[in-house]
């Protein structure tokens, strides 16, 4: 049964590190990091100890012939950096659930790419489990208490579910040529760049990693080293995570794990509710179940789409 679901089981496990990074990112975020800086840090971490781990493993993971190169340099831009760049852009004009519901819109646009493009018959399950999931969504974050409509911002959430559409596309097509190491090695490295560019490294604000952090809700009254907190964001949240979807993708289909990433607003609302003392109401109770019974029907359908 394991063997059998094991691409599921790593998507699922990739998205519960991926919501408990949410909250210790909340704390440093808190502690006056800035967003783009701790993405900054965040990536180029994740990049040197994969790029270690991946030369250990399997030689120099960067290695790659001329016609490769475009290809992961396009994976970099858009599947890595541009998911995190548009979406900053977007929730810093739009309320965070309704940036998030437009994020996750990413199955739906592979479902269509699927079924228009790579002609593919796409059953009609997939279509009335993504229905239910987007549902759930609508219902937990309740977006109707923040439908602030910024116009700039809705295209930059729109542009966020795009690269993560092209993330989950490419690494799909790059996975019988590439190790998930080699994969991810390349796309941290050019988010990394990225940012070392746009914001260089010497005028980084270093004083955080050297503070103590006051940890909020549950653990109020407790403090954590800054670079204790970051680490835990690189190794935890970021190389852990990224490694669990990318080999999960490999093991299942590119749908499958857009799909079962919705998991992820679940489960972070689970965290922030024992962590940080947060609660769900009624109505996000049931949008939670919804979604979840939008994925186990979209996930049925998408196995026999691609």
């Amino acid at each position: 049964m394991l063997t059998k679901y094991r691409g599921e089981l790593l998507l699922a496990l990739g998205a519960l590190f991926f919501s408990a990074n949410g909250t210790v990112s909340k704390w440093v975020l808190e502690a006056g990091m800035p967003a783009w800086r701790l993405t900054e840090i965040r990536s180029t971490g994740a990049f040197i100890l994969l790029f270690i781990i991946t030369y250990l493993r399997s030689g120099f993971p960067l290695k790659a012939t001329r016609r490769e190169i475009p290809k992961l340099i396009l994976f970099g831009v858009i599947g890595f950096a541009g998911v995190q760049t548009t979406y900053f852009f977007a929730i810093a004009r739009l309320p965070v659930s309704i940036a998030l519901l437009l994020e996750f819109t990413s199955p739906l646009w592979i479902a269509l790419w699927l079924r228009f493009v790579r002609k593919r018959e796409v059953k009609r399950s997939m279509w009335i489990g993504l229905a239910f999931a987007f549902l759930g969504l609508i219902l937990l974050a309740q977006i109707w208490k923040g439908l602030t409509l910024n116009g700039p911002g809705v295209l930059g959430a729109l542009a966020s579910a795009f690269a993560l559409t092209v993330y989950f596309l490419q690494s799909k097509g790059m996975a019988d040529k590439r190790t998930s190491g080699e994969i991810l090695t390349w796309g941290l490295g050019v988010t990394a760049l990225f940012y070392a560019i746009v914001m260089p490294w010497w005028s980084y604000p270093t004083e955080i990693l050297t503070k103590k952090i006051e940890l909020l809700g549950r653990f109020h009254g407790h403090h954590a080293p800054g670079w204790l907190l970051v680490a835990s964001i690189i190794i935890f949240g970021t190389v852990v995570p990224y490694s669990c979807v990318m080999a999960g993708i490999i093991y299942t289909t590119a749908s499958t794990g857009s799909v079962i990433g919705m998991l992820e607003p679940v489960i972070a609302g689970a965290f922030a509710w024992v962590l940080l003392g947060e609660r769900f109401n009624l109505v996000q109770l049931l949008g939670a179940f919804v979604v979840l019974v939008g994925i186990a029907i979209a996930d049925r359908a998408s196995a026999q789409t691609e």
